[in-house]
């Protein structure tokens, strides 16, 4: 009998070993902390999402609270990404932010919501804000990556879902007010790159260099904080528009496959674009090949807290997946090449949709 028990042994041995080298789907949440958060809340919610098989978490706190946050998340072993908005600041000098096409100054006639005053990523001074700004964050030891968000110009085109929410209409191109920037210093400098006057263009989304011109500084300043985060021996991060090439690019001018981040988290809301949520498959797919192998790519969902009320929601802001659309989110977006997901937000998750995230990454 012994003699039997030994190969059995060996065996439960190899199962076990196969099983603990079984790779976890990567996974994470954005969340948002208040000023001063209870840190025992914090390290409970923490706590819960590890439960679940939480690789990380992508906070979005101030600089003087992040250092015992980070704390919390990596005694209990999650990677933590400082999440930071960039370009929306208000109070700055009024050279700073974008113009619109109408001439008119973000800082003074923000579009669509009062806190869209947007910086001018082209400008130098602008630069090196957010740089030092993202350098704080960095600084702090339990911080493993920087991640950037609002890292870009302002949507010169809504995600379709948003239309009517705002009472706009953008089957003619760009919205003039929201697309940026007409400043005197961007179209000389463009001017004299390309000899195009693009205040003289009939229609400037026409015109691929302004477009690229554009997604080129942005990529300047994401390389300026790269260099300056990585030289400190930290990564970076980066929540972006979807595609890039099919919405990034002429939404917002983020060609981010071309930025030197360290990670990507394209910000896949199906229900902002129209789309079901077998949409994951496809722009994550997208997104892969653009990449080429260059950065991990992990697929955001947008989660509908209020699910069973989500037609009755006018405000689309408010929707996002069902709990019996996780399935097809999930495996849509890994089976495209995904390296992970990441949950907007984990506070939104229900216990059904814990049940069906759990049962799905089960199964990968």
């Amino acid at each position: 009998m012994r003699k039997l028990l030994i190969p059995l042994f060996a065996a439960l041995a190899v199962l076990v070993s196969c099983a603990e080298k079984k790779p976890a789907v990567p996974l994470y949440g954005w969340q948002g902390m208040g000023k001063n958060p209870d840190l025992n809340e914090v390290r409970a919610q923490f706590e819960n999402w590890k439960s679940h098989g939480f690789t990380g978490v992508c906070i979005q706190a101030s600089v003087e609270d992040t250092p015992a946050i980070a704390k919390i998340a990596h005694e209990l072993g999650l990677e933590y990404h400082a999440w930071k908005p960039c370009m929306l600041q208000g109070g700055k000098p009024h050279d700073w932010y974008c113009v619109n096409r109408l001439g008119q100054s973000a800082d003074e006639f923000p579009a669509y919501v009062n806190y869209y005053k947007a910086l001018d990523p082209a400008h130098p001074e602008v630069q090196d804000f957010i740089v030092s700004m993202i350098k704080e964050y960095a600084a702090i030891p339990e911080v493993d990556y920087v991640q950037l968000d609002y890292i870009r110009y302002v949507d010169a085109i809504l995600a379709r879902g948003l239309w009517d929410k705002y009472g706009l209409d953008f089957s003619n191109g760009p919205y003039p007010a929201a697309d940026c920037c007409y400043c005197e210093r961007c179209v000389s400098e463009f001017k004299e790159l390309t000899g195009i006057d693009i205040l003289q263009a009939e229609d400037p989304q026409a015109v691929p260099e302004w477009t690229a011109f554009r997604c080129k500084k942005v990529t300047e300043l994401v390389t300026k904080i790269c260099d300056a985060v990585h030289a400190m021996g930290k990564k970076v991060s980066a929540d972006v528009f979807p595609g890039p090439d099919s919405h990034a690019v002429p939404m917002v001018r983020q060609q981010w496959n071309e930025w030197p981040i360290d990670m990507a988290f394209p910000m896949n809301y199906n229900d902002f674009y129209l789309e079901p949520a077998e949409w994951l498959a496809e722009i994550t797919a997208e997104e892969v090949k653009a990449v080429d192998g260059k950065m991990p790519v992990i697929s955001g969902l947008f989660i509908c807290h209020d699910w069973q009320r989500k037609a009755e929601i006018k405000d689309p802001e408010g929707h996002g997946l069902l709990p019996s659309e996780i399935a097809t989110a999930v495996k849509g977006s890994l089976d495209a090449g995904a390296a992970g997901i990441c949950l907007f937000t984990p506070g939104s998750m229900t216990e059904e949709h814990w049940a069906e995230l759990d049962k799905v990454l089960l199964a990968k």
